[in-house]
């Protein structure tokens, strides 16, 4: 395993609520970052096929029995993906055809023999050869979104081994809760993918934080929402139909390397792949100052304990 690791960070427009197609486009976009030579490639939070935006951002759709709503959480449960699925499997496909590793922010849809039928907001880290090597539910679907997703586990809750290192990555707001971050820091994480919707100013806050405060590199991945994707279950405001080009997600994809700073600012209101060449030697010498994991840790002090068991 190489010092140097080329990641893409692909801040792109899915197919709204069309899982199929978006699974088409993603893996043309895999291809094309491949052929930049990236070695890991991610994709923002619930991509596969698209964030609720219609929840609370800038809008208010979090109704109690709203029939459009309901109608359009159908569809969504419709176009959600299994973990085992075809779709999953088309994904695996390309990650092992173009030696990649894959970050996926999935809207993730459960068959069990329980009859959970719960929808869950996941990461699905798949390795350079196919397999799927974690699976990470978010622990707490933040406010509105509780319409929408289940609470995870913490079956996935730790960096992996992968081609490129050890990856980790958390969704959204569970960059604020500390025993996650710390759950992540105590798995020996090189490289942390952090999901969002858009990465907004608090977010890049979040995201430099943990590089900081981790001391490894940190993707922050958004993604674009035009509002000429709103969906048709609901009436599109008239200030939104007036400007369907107005982006209720904007991207905000950054690089940020293990001290906090940036390697590649933050990206906003367009689709485009980021490159960036992370030295990974740079983990350690910025550990010489603070290791939360280390010298820092007081284990003699603090216990810290994960329950990993999956809830299906």
């Amino acid at each position: 395993m190489s010092d140097s690791v080329r990641v893409a960070l692909i801040q792109a427009r899915p197919v709204y609520y069309d899982l199929q197609q978006t699974v088409g486009l993603a893996c043309s976009l895999i291809g094309e970052a491949a052929g930049q030579g990236a070695q890991l490639a991610s994709f923002g939070e619930t991509f596969f096929p698209g964030y609720p935006a219609w929840l609370d951002y800038a809008l208010d759709y979090a109704r109690w029995d709203h029939p459009p709503t309901k109608q359009l959480y159908a569809r969504l449960v419709a176009n959600s993906m299994t973990i085992d699925g075809l779709e999953m499997r088309q994904l695996q496909e390309a990650a092992r055809d173009h030696e990649i590793v894959l970050i996926l922010g999935i809207n993730e849809r459960v068959l069990s023999g329980r009859g959970n039928r719960s929808l869950y907001n996941s990461i699905v880290t798949i390795d350079a050869d196919g397999a799927i090597a974690n699976h990470h539910r978010k622990l707490r679907p933040t406010y509105t979104e509780q319409l929408v997703w289940a609470p995870g586990d913490g079956a996935g809750l730790s960096a992996v081994d992968t081609s490129v290192g050890r990856v980790g990555g958390l969704i959204c707001w569970e960059h604020w809760m500390p025993h996650a971050r710390q759950a992540l820091h105590i798995s020996n994480e090189s490289i942390h993918i952090a999901l969002w919707p858009a990465v907004k100013e608090s977010h890049q806050i979040a995201s430099r934080h943990y590089a900081f405060e981790g001391r490894a590199f940190v993707l922050a991945i958004g993604s674009i929402m035009p509002a000429s994707d709103f969906p048709a279950e609901l009436d599109l405001p008239q200030h939104l139909r007036d400007q369907p080009t107005s982006l209720l997600l904007n991207g905000g994809s950054a690089v940020i390397a293990p001290d906090g700073d940036y390697l590649i600012m933050p990206v906003y209101g367009e689709e485009t792949i980021l490159y960036a060449d992370l030295d990974l030697n740079r983990i350690a010498e910025e550990q010489m100052t603070l290791d939360v994991t280390g010298g820092y840790a007081r284990d003699d002090v603090f216990t810290f304990e994960v329950n990993r068991r999956r809830l299906d």
